[in-house]
């Protein structure tokens, strides 16, 4: 009898705490910034530069055209931007406007070009639901897709732009 009643009370505690794991981790911090709460969708924003499906592809790689324009992820390791250490200014790939300095780029170990600060008002914020809820970010002059912002970087901003690698070109300072 004692023995059962132990082993109910194991069974409950582990199933306490998982659900107490669960929940705890169901609503992140990322969730409570203004730049994840973008209430317009890429579709219904007006970007400065607009081209047809058809441009696109006509001026981008495949690579670029698949993450810039379909919201693609490049395979982790695979830029040679990531272990890019020369000063200067990455831009989008697709329009040229400059997005990160170099002086924000940190080695953060996931695979992509990770900055802890953007070029202010020149990325664009909106939720994305596709795996969990993240912070989806693009260029707010062409509404390319760069990446995703995390709360999980170094200071003084404690954020980290995870950014596909394609979706940058770099210019050396000059």
């Amino acid at each position: 009898q004692k023995k059962k009643k132990k082993k109910n009370y194991t069974m409950r505690l582990k199933i306490g705490m998982a659900l107490l794991v669960l929940f705890a981790s169901c609503k992140g911090t990322s969730q409570e910034k203004e730049m994840a709460t973008a209430s317009k969708t890429k579709e219904q924003t007006e970007f400065k530069v607009q081209k047809t499906k058809e441009e696109w592809k006509k001026e981008l790689t495949d690579a670029q055209y698949y993450v810039l324009r379909e919201a693609a992820t490049e395979n982790p390791f695979s830029s040679d931007l990531l272990k890019n250490k020369k000063k200067g200014t990455y831009v989008c790939a697709a329009c040229g406007t400059p997005l990160f300095k170099s002086e924000t780029k940190f080695d953060s170990g996931t695979g992509w070009p990770s900055f802890y600060q953007e070029i202010d008002g020149n990325v664009g914020y909106e939720i994305d639901n596709t795996y969990g809820v993240r912070t989806e970010e693009h260029c707010a002059t062409c509404g390319g897709h760069l990446g995703h912002v995390f709360e999980d970087g170094p200071e003084p901003t404690g954020l980290r732009h995870c950014i596909n690698g394609v979706a940058l070109k770099f210019e050396p300072a000059k």
